[in-house]
């Protein structure tokens, strides 16, 4: 008789089907990417809407499906968007024309929207006692983190052995098991009443539409063809009737009053940088292997593989010393770090060894393994616990917007210049001057707030009072009230 295992690691494994999954398709395109557009006949802007597609229905629906989730009930909205990820993925996988292919990913996107933030909230609920929650999230960051880490290896290795299609088949076991466990081993729940502020985000996916067309299509047809125009009308379009839409009602598609805070203003725009810097890096990283450099896709698996297999371990050391230096400032020592080894790249030539580009990738993975739990830690302090959950959604929607920015900006840059080299030194160039900037912004917004609050709570204590009875927010930026 087979042993039977306890209900704490099915619920893990459940509720981490989705992220493994969105893991996956988000680094394995890189990787397959060439053979795709080789295979479909497809433009290198048609290959950036199939890998931007993803990251754009995603990017515009995550905060919507975050508010569908309160009021129909979080695990209903995992299982449609389980559901939904699963068939556009064999949609992706049966695919004979990149019209086809970028559809699919569009739902795929869709898909993922709907399950990464019901997971979390169920992961929450599955367990209710902290000390183990906090386990659990150890776990399941490193479950995350890995699948990240091996995707591009994962990716060279099924598309040169099995084709491309099965970079996308290998989601449905994954899927439906996921969906078995949940169904068996997450309770259900109902939902509130809460509106969902639907027009708000119907202008949010019209912003973000306008921008991706913009970038990826600009540079092949031209700024000034209609197409484009007409974009960039809708644009300007969407956010004049947002703005106007959050300043009249209460029904807000993001809490505006939270961003009157240094540190969690700081800790959103280093997010939107960060994976408009680690993402656009690393779809020019997985076009410039194959095209500049000849990598086979699997070669391009383990060539691309410095730039993420270090993440994990980062996670762990900054677990260990996250209670010993200040959250800002290691952001800050990490952004310089990431953004020093990326303009090291801009001296890319055709002789340069690919051991420079190895210790390149891997110094940006080992900064990006302490940046990205170092932007979750800055937002949640600077939230507090009264707002947690609503902040860790703003900071995801505004990395997935930064990736859908980043992947496009980059493509863009590739779509105009005369080489693959050339092209990615000047990428590396974009990407190097993001991260320079996030250091600065992490410095000033961050970790100068953090230094301020703590001498404040150092003079309180000496003064003999608790450190409670002293006003929360220090500094000019904040405002009573506010979150800092």
């Amino acid at each position: 008789m087979m042993p039977k295992i306890p209900p704490g690691p099915m619920k893990i494994t459940a509720l981490a089907a989705g992220f493994i999954m969105a893991s996956l398709d988000t680094t394995v395109m890189q990787v397959a990417g060439v053979t795709i557009q080789e295979s479909l006949d497809a433009s290198l802007s048609q290959l950036t809407w199939a890998v931007d597609g993803y990251v754009l229905t995603f990017a515009a629906l995550l905060m919507l499906a975050g508010g569908l989730a309160n009021r129909v009930g979080a695990r209903r909205v995992y299982m449609w968007g389980m559901a939904t990820f699963g068939v556009a993925s064999l949609a992706s996988a049966l695919a004979t024309g990149i019209e086809v292919l970028i559809a699919a990913r569009l739902l795929q996107g869709a898909g993922a929207a709907l399950f990464m933030p019901s997971s979390l909230a169920l992961l929450v609920r599955a367990f209710p006692d902290a000390r183990e929650r906090t386990k659990v999230l150890g776990v399941w960051s490193a479950i995350v983190s890995s699948s990240m880490a091996l995707g591009p290896t994962v990716g060279g290795i099924m598309v040169g052995v099995f084709g491309w299609p099965s970079i996308f088949l290998i989601n449905l076991p994954i899927g439906i098991a996921g969906m078995l466990l949940t169904r068996r081993h997450i309770a259900g729940g109902g939902g509130d009443a809460r509106p969902l502020a639907a027009p708000g985000h119907a202008a949010v996916i019209v912003l973000l539409a306008g921008v991706s067309l913009m970038l990826i299509e600009g540079p092949q047809r031209g700024w000034s063809a209609a197409p484009v125009l007409a974009a960039i009308a809708a644009t300007v379009l969407a956010t004049v009737l947002l703005i106007g839409r959050e300043r009249r009602t209460d029904n807000q598609v993001m809490p505006w009053t939270l961003f009157r805070g240094a540190r969690f203003a700081g800790a959103n725009a280093v997010g939107f940088l960060f994976n408009a810097a680690f993402y656009g890096s690393l779809f020019m990283i997985g076009l410039y292997v194959q095209h500049g450099r000849g990598a086979s896709p699997f070669q391009a698996g383990l060539q691309i593989l410095p730039l993420t297999i270090f993440i994990p371990f980062a996670n762990i050391a900054f677990a260990r010393i996250s209670g010993r230096v200040a959250t800002g400032l290691l952001l800050a020592v990490s952004f310089l770090v990431a953004g020093t080894a990326s303009l090291a790249l801009t001296a890319l030539s055709a002789a340069t060894p690919y051991w420079m580009l190895a210790v390149a990738l891997g110094l940006t993975s080992i900064a990006s393994g302490f940046i990205a739990p170092a932007m979750t830690a800055a937002m949640v302090n600077a939230a507090g616990t009264r707002h947690a959950n609503t902040a860790g959604s703003v900071l995801n929607a505004n990395r997935q917007i930064g990736s859908l920015v980043g992947i496009a900006a980059i493509g863009a840059i590739l779509a105009v210049t005369s080489g693959w080299t050339t092209g990615a030194a000047l990428s590396s160039l974009l990407v190097g001057a993001a991260y320079i900037a996030s250091a600065l912004i992490a410095w000033r917004l961050i970790h100068l707030p953090e230094r301020r609050e703590a001498t404040a709570t150092t003079a309180a204590t000496v003064a003999g009072l608790a450190p409670e009875a002293q006003p929360r927010h220090a500094g000019k930026t904040s405002r009573p009230g506010s979150p800092s």
